[in-house]
């Protein structure tokens, strides 16, 4: 592995593929997953401190209509504690709770095993899409000005009562998106392709972004047909052939979720246009390094 590294290193060193290294965005995984509990106002936080160009986030409804951000569909006992900080004995549907309900949950104090640098923030709920969009407006850090949002749909065919419909869901992300004037900053990414659809019809100036975990035959032009802008593919699958194909038919590639120099290293050289980490400050640091970023 590491000779094929260095060989594939070897060839970009070339001027045809330092081409658009320097533009390689960095999208902060939920924020700084790996540095500060994840989806929280403290994760975007760090994710701007340490320079990431792109807040990736994920998306749930509560009953009252909210849009909130939550990995997952339910408040969860791995994620978040009781109004009095006990543990939870089960995980919570979002979309049967109001927003106010939700707010109750400390979701800042549990740490991620997998993540040994994450610090808590106790006392942290999950923050609604408006209240990201709101921080960035009034934060002071230099990445703010320009930062853009990829932000999720999670929505589960396999279980349809978790997520509003995709028409629905669709609705009441692009009216947050539009109140907040963030239509140029946004992307919205999914693995199912009906909200990216549904976002199309309603919004098209917002792009759009087709999450995908294998490889599959004939990608791209599944991507043109659903018009999509980006392609976010599981890092392990992407290749130079790929980037480069979907790239010929305007479409950008931004793998999701890399985490460590080898595999960024691969990425770069496999010239995509952006990289989706938890570890925002780190990648931006790498990047500076190799001379790919100002």
């Amino acid at each position: 592995m590491k000779k094929i590294i260095l060989i594939i290193l070897a060839v970009c060193a070339a001027p045809l593929c330092a081409q658009d290294l320097k533009t390689i965005a960095v999208h902060g995984h939920r924020g700084s997953r790996g540095t500060v509990p994840e989806n929280t106002i403290p994760a975007f936080e760090a994710a701007l401190m340490g320079g990431a160009d792109v807040l990736e986030l994920d998306l749930g409804v509560t009953r009252d209509k909210v849009v909130i951000v939550s990995h997952e569909p339910k408040v969860t006992p791995e994620r978040c504690l009781d109004a009095e900080g006990k543990k939870l004995e089960k995980a919570i549907p979002i979309n049967s709770l109001t927003l106010a309900e939700l707010k109750t949950y400390d979701c800042g104090t549990l740490l991620n095993s997998k993540f040994p640098q994450q610090i808590e923030v106790p006392g942290t709920p999950m923050p609604t899409l408006e209240e990201v969009f709101e921080m960035v407006k009034k934060s002071g850090y230099e990445a703010a000005p320009k930062a853009e949002f990829n932000i999720e749909t999670k929505i589960y065919p396999y279980e349809p009562e978790l997520s509003p419909a995709p028409a629905e869901f669709a609705r009441l992300v692009a009216e947050v998106v539009k109140k907040h004037g963030m239509q140029k900053r946004t992307m919205v990414q999914s693995f199912d392709v009906r909200t990216l659809r549904e976002i199309k019809k309603i919004a098209p100036e917002i792009r759009t972004s087709q999450l995908t975990y294998e490889s599959l035959v004939d990608i791209v032009p599944a991507l043109k047909s659903s018009k999509t802008d980006i392609w976010s593919p599981n890092y392990k699958w992407i290749t130079p052939e790929a980037v480069k194909e979907a790239q010929a038919a305007g479409i950008k590639v931004a793998p999701w979720t890399i985490n460590t120099k080898k595999e960024w290293d691969l990425a770069i050289a496999a010239g995509v246009d952006a990289i989706i980490t938890d570890y925002p400050a780190a990648l931006v640091e790498h990047l500076q390094a190799k001379k790919l970023r100002p």
